[in-house]
């Protein structure tokens, strides 16, 4: 089952029909993208299901109902085990960014977490999960797909928030913290770091 998240409530990809309680289902081939969102802004639904008869490229097909943004992003470690948090719109975030033309995805990831806060000598360990969440801009619908990457860094100069990003805070939490962090976060970022802050 693949999740996408509208805020922090998810549309989840299945084969499986069953039986609706506080969620709606909807057939993945011909849904409408606008009326599926709408429902799931009512408060009583926790989440909406697209099914689809094969698991085989439902995640594909699914993605061809909106315009993709492709974004790259890291899970930076220091030297003392802390993670790097932003802090951006009141909640706290791991740094990520849109990809430029051309540029990989692993160097879109590095170039944007050194860009939003100030933390340079990045290196990446290993490829996380990639996360996926819908957002409107300009009155539109769109599915941001974001590749993440386990990193680490010996950095231990100046943190420089990225202010024209909006960004207001930027923190070396360690377990504890972090983990008080992720009671103000998004559900993709909860999926991504769950593991560690178990």
């Amino acid at each position: 089952m693949h999740h996408i998240f509208v805020n922090n409530k998810p549309i989840i990809l299945t084969t499986l029909v069953e039986k609706e309680t506080d969620f709606k289902n909807f057939l993945l081939k011909d849904v409408n993208m606008d009326q599926a969102l709408k429902v799931l802004s009512n408060k009583k639904i926790k989440s909406i299901r697209f099914i689809h008869h094969t698991e085989k490229n439902i995640l594909k097909k699914f993605l061809r109902k909106l315009p993709n943004v492709i974004a790259g992003g890291g899970k930076v470690y220091n030297k003392q085990k802390e993670i790097l948090f932003i802090y951006r719109n009141n909640k706290w975030d791991l740094p990520k960014g849109k990809a430029e033309k051309k540029e990989s995805i692993e160097n879109t990831a590095l170039r944007e977490v050194e860009e939003e806060t100030g933390v340079s000598g990045l290196q990446i360990v290993k490829p996380l999960e990639t996360t996926y969440h819908i957002f409107r801009r300009n009155e539109k619908f769109k599915i941001k797909i974001t590749h993440w990457f386990e990193m680490t860094t010996g950095f231990n100069g100046e943190l420089l928030p990225q202010e024209e990003e909006g960004i207001t805070k930027v923190e070396w939490l360690n377990h504890e913290k972090a983990n008080q962090a992720l009671s103000n976060s998004y559900a993709n970022i909860k999926r991504l770091l769950n593991d560690d802050l178990q």
